[in-house]
């Protein structure tokens, strides 16, 4: 696959009322954005509604995806299935900090690296009004990898991530929960010596929103991926 100059977004959505301004703000912070993968669960979700009354409706540069089954782990699934750039990201929909890091992911993808990871703990990297619980988790989880692992990344849980396409062609997904495929493409792609970088990133947890991370529910699958880095 030749490496082109743009890549695609992966966006999993649920009831996404700000879905219109997160669009522009992506598109006035990112040159190189090829395609935007909307990726939904149900005919329902207001998310197509807002689209479909927009002047995005009808664009080129917007697909929409139904996911065939359920979550946001599936939808990314469904999204990248779809997507034929070379690389693309997985960006959370809820996130007004990171486009300006987009093209940056982008240059690191051009310059040889499979999985461009944006980190919120390395200099320069901030995470905000996060959950204790969810914090702590997250902290365990990151340095336990990081200093008893092959995996020099320190922030591998997060689910906002670039990846080229080559290796998602070559690693097939067994997640089926929540962002653990996140998780399962770092370690499966670190076994592989694929080439892994990290840069800052910003992630402030908006005090309107109830969070989508359940910590129960998803754990085994989170668990699994942790272990197997390990060995």
């Amino acid at each position: 696959m030749i490496k082109n100059e743009k890549y695609d977004l992966i966006i999993p959505v649920f009831n996404e009322k700000n879905i219109i301004s997160l669009l522009d703000y992506l598109f006035l912070n990112s040159k190189k954005i090829l395609k935007i993968y909307i990726c939904y669960d149900s005919y329902k979700d207001i998310t197509i509604k807002k689209i479909e009354n927009s002047n995005y409706n009808n664009s080129e540069r917007i697909i929409l995806v139904k996911n065939p089954f359920d979550g946001p782990c599936e939808a990314v699934k469904a999204g990248i299935n779809k997507s034929r750039a070379s690389s693309l990201i997985i960006y959370p929909a809820d996130d007004y900090y990171n486009a300006v890091i987009l093209d940056k992911m982008h240059n690191l993808f051009l310059e040889g690296n499979d999985i461009i990871c944006p980190s919120r703990f390395m200099s320069g990297g901030k995470m905000e009004n996060c959950p204790l619980i969810k914090y702590f988790i997250v902290k365990i989880i990151s340095f336990s990898l990081y200093n008893f692992s092959k995996i020099k990344v320190k922030d591998p849980t997060n689910g906002f991530r670039m990846f080229s396409k080559k290796m998602l062609d070559e690693i097939s997904i067994k997640s089926k929960v929540g962002f653990a495929y996140s998780l399962e493409l770092l370690v499966k792609g670190s076994k592989k010596n694929y080439k892994i970088v990290e840069l800052p990133a910003v992630w402030i947890e908006r005090e309107d929103r109830k969070s989508n991370f359940k910590i129960l529910k998803w754990s085994k699958q989170y668990l699994k991926w942790f272990f197997y880095a390990l060995i």
